[in-house]
């Protein structure tokens, strides 16, 4: 029998070094190979450990031959300490455990350098320490400032020498200065938690969650409140959760793999803790339960491996299993582990056992073979460190110096990557999966576009690599925003974003699917750009695509930007100054093209919205008066939120005094005086806040306001199923869409009139190895999403154009390289006006059009979409009104669809 490289044989033996002819319980042998398997340190990772719960039968007990098992080891021992619950030393209960714990771990006896810990000591210490009452609290500061600097070294009283000559007197200085007034800065420093490298473990105590330490301001001031007399003001079970955590963290230190330090690699065995007469009531039953709580709610697992023993089983489980199940019951418990440590169950960590009352298992012939430590690897021998500490400390500078962090840094394996951490939120750009942006919990769905975009980027070098270089190869930015939304783990924030994505990745693909002797066909290099929440550190990820500019060529414009913002204003400008055109598919406010000369805008302004709602209201709703509610995102203002502060300027022209209420709606606030109205109720606010506003007006019950429109930011809204799920029932709902023409329904009417390019793009979303999940498959029914045709036609229109230069470049030597450097920028920001200023661009998501002297398209589709019932995700939104041109560019009147 053999798991994970541990067999029977190899805990069982035939030699003189075994523990001797012991009788055990039936099913000792099976826990003996279990616990030789939970021993052994993985070469890669490391295993999450159980506490183990043996309840004591009739039958013998396990916990001498377990010492036996343990501590007789040949070679290496398995560090590990033996406790008995029911006669702690001294008095305190889990303190007291833990003292006796650190004493026998940090002990120089199992053949390996001894455990060393840092935080736990500071801690206990502290909580020895008593700063009298009744004294200024500056004097019980210094006390315990004193204190604590002579505990890192006793201090020596040397006065400023009284006379001698000049050199004397110059090395008496400089000696009193590196024996007081030196140690004395660097023991402040260190305290302050504000310099780097130094008093990390000081840190350490204001960054973790017990005690609430922000409180505390500083360390000295948290120092103060674990001392005798001011603890007493403190929960003692968080008192005891800080002392445990401290515990454990020192362990996980002691078993942390470094790459700069060999030695980590040489600690092959977890240490163990043998925890006698354990009962759930007893400070051995405390204490276990302490251990599975600071897991649970730290979330950081440690390597401690726990056996404990006692005569019941605790009563948060249900029937212990058999001892002779052992590894069945391991199995089972690292299979439910993570689901229950997600619900916080309490004996999330506990593998009960039970011997059998009746039976014992015979002597093995040999005994059971004492386990001993694994040899380490070769190349964790000393002989290494003096090697590899060179060419450590020079990358290791490198990194020290730079303002990385965590799933935030550059690329050591190749690929165009420039982040940095801004404000908490990873800012920069990448092309290759070595950075993929946002790691967050619920947005898988725009890491794996990400990671699919990457994946063609490699495909688009090969196949331009595999032409000679003959085929025009470009570089397009998408720059939004993709990390800072609070979200659910369950909650898909960046819809936008990742549609647009999905746009730019179907028009990658659709590049590559062209015949490989097609040497005019170009090919799509896309680098995913981060701004920040709101954009609001545009400028920084501005400054990193200036550089890759400079430095790439084939860099010829930026698609996206999401939402229209003063942060995004400044991006436009900033972009200006660089020289790079931007498309974007879905900013809409009105005269964003005044902050760029190499600006273009795919979607309709809001001046084209507003008209269409105001044309719907009269033609088809009958109304003339009309209630206005706006939001702006918190932090935000009309002022600064650019597309809500111009839609509403537009609407209080248009509507004038029809409008007889305008009001700006905030979170919490009631709209029952909406219900039943008659009139047109518009929402004007961004998608966060619409959830909300919904849930606002479901007060109205079966009298809901008649005529309920929202504006196109309400699309985002609506495209999130699980957000909709709890809106109102009864309540329909039309918003504002920018790309009615390429719902699934049609594109499918397209593809039967034989529209070439809309049934090409519906055939490259349905492909089974581009967008996940594939989009309007009859077995599925998965919508297109609103800004996918939109990115899609911004990214063709860039292509085009590249494609229409690269033809006039290669017209009199077809056989010819492309050079990256034979177009630049502005040039094709030139080209795509000029093939778009007679018929327009044939867009997915309708016709294109532009004038020489403006950036907003002229007659743009626009389409106002209705839903019955919010909740019901699966019947599709059917378009009610139209305005915009669809495919030729004559005026076309608004109308109903």
């Amino acid at each position: 029998m053999r798991w994970s490289g541990v067999s029977m044989r190899e805990v069982t033996g035939q030699t003189q070094s075994t523990i001797g002819r012991d009788r055990f319980p039936a099913g000792g042998l099976e826990f003996f190979t279990l616990l030789a398997r939970l021993l052994r340190r993985p070469r890669r990772g490391d295993r999450r450990l159980p506490l183990i719960w043996l309840v004591r039968t009739d039958s013998p007990d396990l916990m001498a031959p377990l010492r036996r098992f343990l501590g007789q080891g040949p070679r290496r021992r398995v560090p590990h300490a033996k406790l008995d619950a029911e006669a702690p030393p001294g008095a305190g209960g889990v303190p007291a455990l833990l003292r006796e714990l650190h004493r026998q771990l940090s002990l120089e006896a199992f053949g390996a350098a001894r455990l060393r810990f840092r935080h736990y000591p500071l801690a206990d210490w502290l909580m020895h320490q008593s700063l009298s009452f009744g004294v200024d609290a500056d004097d019980s500061r210094a006390a315990l400032v004193r204190r604590l600097r002579d505990r890192r070294g006793p201090r020596t009283a040397e006065a400023l020498p009284a006379g001698g000559d000049a050199v004397s007197i110059v090395s008496q200085v400089l000696l009193w200065l590196i024996r007081r007034a030196v140690p004395g800065v660097v023991f402040r420093a260190a305290v302050s938690g504000r310099v780097p490298v130094i008093g990390q473990h000081y840190r350490w105590f204001m960054r973790q969650q017990y005690l609430a330490p922000r409180q505390s301001v500083t360390f000295l001031g948290f120092a103060e409140r674990l001392t005798a007399g001011w603890r007493d003001g403190e929960q003692p079970d968080q008192v005891n959760k800080l002392l445990l955590h401290a515990f454990l963290e020192d362990l996980r230190q002691a078993y942390r793999r470094r790459p700069w330090r060999p030695s980590d690699w040489r600690r092959t065995a977890y240490p163990v803790l043998l925890l006698d007469n354990v009962t759930p009531d007893n400070v051995g039953g405390a204490l276990l339960r302490l251990i599975g709580d600071v897991r649970t709610e730290t979330g950081r697992n440690d390597p401690l491996l726990v056996v404990a023993s006692g005569a019941l089983a605790p009563p948060e489980l249900p029937e212990p299993h058999p001892l002779t199940d052992a590894d069945e019951a391991y199995d089972e418990w690292a299979e439910a582990l993570p689901e229950m440590r997600r619900l916080r169950r309490p004996a999330a960590w506990l593998v009960v056992l039970r011997p059998d009352d009746t039976d014992t298992g015979p002597p093995s012939r040999g005994g059971i073979r004492p386990f001993s430590a694994p040899e380490p690897p070769w190349w964790s021998r000393r002989f290494l460190p003096a090697a590899l500490c060179l060419v450590l400390l020079a990358s290791g500078g490198a990194w020290a110096g730079s303002r990385w962090g965590p799933g935030c840094h550059p690329s050591l394996t190749g690929g165009r990557v420039a982040v940095e951490v801004v404000g908490g939120e990873c800012v920069g750009y990448s092309d290759s999966a070595a950075q993929v942006f946002n790691d967050d919990p619920g947005q898988q769905r725009l890491r794996t576009i990400q990671e699919r975009i990457f994946a063609q980027n490699r495909a688009a070098e090969e196949v331009w690599q595999r032409s000679d270089r003959r085929r025009p190869f470009l570089t397009l930015v998408y720059l939004g925003t993709l990390t800072g939304n609070r979200t659910r783990a369950d909650e898909e924030s960046y819809v936008s974003e990742r549609e647009e994505l999905e746009g730019m990745a179907t028009a990658q693909y659709a590049l590559l699917k062209e015949s490989a002797g097609a040497d005019g066909a170009a090919l799509l290099r896309i680098v995913v750009a981060n701004g920040g929440r709101q954009m609001r550190y545009a400028d920084r990820a501005v400054a990193m695509l200036a550089e890759l500019a400079r430095d790439d060529p084939t860099v010829l414009g930026v698609v996206g930007l999401v939402e229209s913002r003063t942060s995004t204003a400044r991006a436009l400008r900033e972009l200006n100054q660089v020289g790079l055109p931007v498309l974007a598919p879905t900013l809409s406010a009105d005269r964003m093209d005044a902050n760029s000369r190499l600006y273009l805008q795919i979607s309709a302004p809001n001046v084209d919205q507003v008209e269409m709602v105001d044309a719907y209201a009269r033609q088809v709703l009958k109304v003339d008066e009309a209630h206005v509610y706006y939001t702006t995102l918190e932090g935000s203002s009309l002022t600064e939120d650019l597309y809500v502060g111009t839609l509403v300027d537009g609407l209080r022209q248009r509507f004038g005094p029809r409008i007889s209420r305008l009001d700006e709606w905030r979170t919490g606030q009631r709209l029952t005086t909406e219900c039943g109205y008659p009139g047109l109720l518009f929402y004007a606010g961004r998608w966060s806040e619409f959830d909300g506003f919904l849930r606002a007006l479901r007060e109205c019950g079966d009298n809901p306001p008649r005529h309920l429109v929202a504006d196109d930011s309400a699309n985002r809204y609506m495209a999130n199923p699980g957000l909709r799920a709890a809106a109102p029932g009864n309540l329909p709902v039309t918003y504002v869409s920018k790309a009615a023409l390429a719902t699934c329904e049609a594109l499918r009417a397209a593809e039967g009139r034989r529209d070439d390019a809309r049934a090409s793009f519906l055939s490259w979303i349905q492909a089974g190895d581009l967008l996940d999940p594939p989009r309007c498959r009859p077995d599925t029914g998965q919508p297109v999403g609103e800004r996918v045709s939109l990115a899609y036609d911004a990214s063709m229109m860039m292509v085009r154009a590249v494609e229409s230069l690269a033809a006039r470049l290669h017209h009199a030597d077809p056989r010819q390289r492309w050079e990256p450097t034979s177009v630049n920028p502005v040039g094709v920001h030139t080209e795509v006006l000029r093939q778009n200023a007679g018929q327009g661009y044939p867009g997915v998501a309708g016709l294109i059009r532009f004038t020489p002297d403006s950036g907003e398209p002229v007659d743009k589709r626009l389409a106002l979409m209705r839903v019955e019932q919010v909740p019901d995700v699966a019947t599709a939104p059917v378009e009610v009104f139209r305005c915009g041109a669809a495919d030729r560019p004559a005026p076309v009147a608004c109308g109903p669809a």
